[in-house]
This record gives C-alpha cells, sequence and structure tokens, in this order.
C-alpha cells in the first residue's frame, strides 16, 4: 500500500467535539479510578508505581486484577494469562475497527488504538453502522477517559478514604448502561439482532458455568461467529462514498 492511499486525515475540531462528548462518562471513570489508586496501595504499591500502571496500562478491570494478584512473590505467568482473558475483546474490536482505519498511516492507526475503551468502541462502531465514519471519537473520548482514569488514580493513593466502594453507589452500571444504549441506538437488522442474542446468552452461560472472565471473550466470539456465517451484502459504490464524505 502507498504512502498516498492514506487519505483519512483526523480533524483537531471534531476530536475537541468527542473530547467534550465523553466527558461526563469520564467522571465515573475517575471513581473507579480512585477504587484502584486506593485498592493499589492497600496492596502494597507506592504512589508513583499505581500512577505510572494507570498512564501506561489503562485497562481497568485487568489493573484490578493485577492489584487483586500483587504480593511479596508475584506469579507472573498467572497474571499474564489473566490480563490477557480479560482483554482479549481488544482483539475483537481492534478487527471489528478495521474497515475504518485501513486507509490511515500505521503510526496513527496503532496510536489510536492505544486509547481504544469500550465506550469510545461503542460509539465509533455504531457510528460506522449508520454510516457515518468517526475516528476522532476514538482520539478524542480515548484522551479524557485515560485523563479521568489517571485522575482517578491519583485521587485514590492520596485520597483513598473518600470513595472506597464505587460500587455500593450503583457507578460499576453506568459503563454497561452506556455501552446498552448505544447497541439500541445502533443499527437493527435481524443480523444484528441475531448477533446481539447469541452473544448475550453465551456470555450469561460463560458467567454461570466457565471461570471468571471468560464470559467476555465468549459473548464476542458467539457475536462475531453470527457475523463471520450471516455475511451482509456489499453496499453500492454510491452507498461506500456517502460514508466516506460522513
Amino acid at each position: 500500500m502507498s504512502v498516498a492511499s492514506y487519505s483519512y486525515q483526523l480533524q483537531p475540531d471534531r476530536v475537541r467535539v468527542e473530547f467534550f462528548r465523553l466527558l461526563p462518562i469520564s467522571l465515573f471513570v475517575v471513581a473507579f479510578g480512585a477504587a484502584f489508586g486506593l485498592a493499589a496501595t492497600q496492596k502494597g504499591l507506592e504512589p508513583l508505581q499505581a500512577m505510572l500502571m494507570s498512564a501506561t496500562v489503562f485497562a481497568g478491570a485487568s489493573q484490578f486484577a493485577a492489584v487483586d494478584m500483587w504480593g511479596a512473590e508475584v506469579s507472573v505467568l498467572p497474571m499474564i494469562a489473566v490480563v490477557f482473558a480479560i482483554n482479549s475483546r481488544h482483539l475483537l474490536m481492534g478487527a471489528s475497527l478495521y474497515p475504518m482505519l485501513r486507509d490511515v498511516s500505521p503510526g496513527k492507526r496503532y496510536g489510536l488504538v492505544l486509547l481504544l475503551t469500550d465506550a469510545n468502541w461503542a460509539v465509533s462502531a455504531q457510528e460506522y453502522q449508520n454510516g457515518r465514519r468517526n475516528l476522532e471519537v476514538i482520539l478524542g473520548g480515548g484522551l479524557v477517559l485515560w485523563l479521568a482514569w489517571i485522575v482517578g488514580t491519583f485521587l485514590g493513593v492520596y485520597f483513598g478514604g473518600l470513595l472506597q466502594n464505587p460500587k455500593s453507589l450503583g457507578l460499576d452500571m453506568v459503563l454497561g448502561c452506556f455501552l446498552l444504549s448505544m447497541a439500541l441506538g445502533g443499527k437493527k437488522s435481524p443480523r444484528v439482532l441475531v448477533a446481539w442474542t447469541v452473544s448475550a446468552m453465551a456470555s450469561l452461560a460463560a458467567w454461570k458455568w466457565l471461570p471468571p472472565n471468560t464470559h467476555v471473550v465468549v459473548g464476542a466470539l458467539a457475536g462475531g461467529a453470527i457475523g463471520l456465517f450471516w455475511l451482509e451484502g456489499r453496499p453500492s459504490s454510491d452507498q461506500e462514498a456517502t460514508a466516506n464524505d460522513h
């Protein structure tokens, strides 16, 4: 592929718009970042270590799992396996973004996916289904969520007693409700509805009968299998041109 084919250019104005668009969700990320900061210090991590972990790893559930396994002697291989299992959904999320990223230069492409989260992926995927390519939400939304996670970790490290259990306030449901709203607002073809149904049923079964965190992978693979074997017809050239213009 030649350099000239990397035609998509991120628009700074839209990046700023998407930054503020996901700002309300980031406030709840701050709360969970605070819970992580508190948990990390209670497990013996230094404040700087906890901050660096949040800044470089940026993966909430995986960081909680890693801290839970932390101790005087750390079992590295089991920790790697657990973190990979929890984050393996990013393999499918990244693959689903390929149609949007294929004409973005490799440097920008991998920089974008470093900021990929469930929230900005959901917005981008929903808008792509509706004919609009929005990579700015991955960058702008990812930046605000990353900053919120770091700020939350800082607050938890130094002021952790203020919010020890965000789940008691129902804050753990916020992101789930946001993702559900994205799904309900997206395309509603029979193929999509069947994929969501099969994914939900497989995930619930895995949550009940399989080891912890495997329900994330099982649900994603089940829904992805529907998409793989139930193919849609290619859009017409006019439809593709319209999506690219958007």
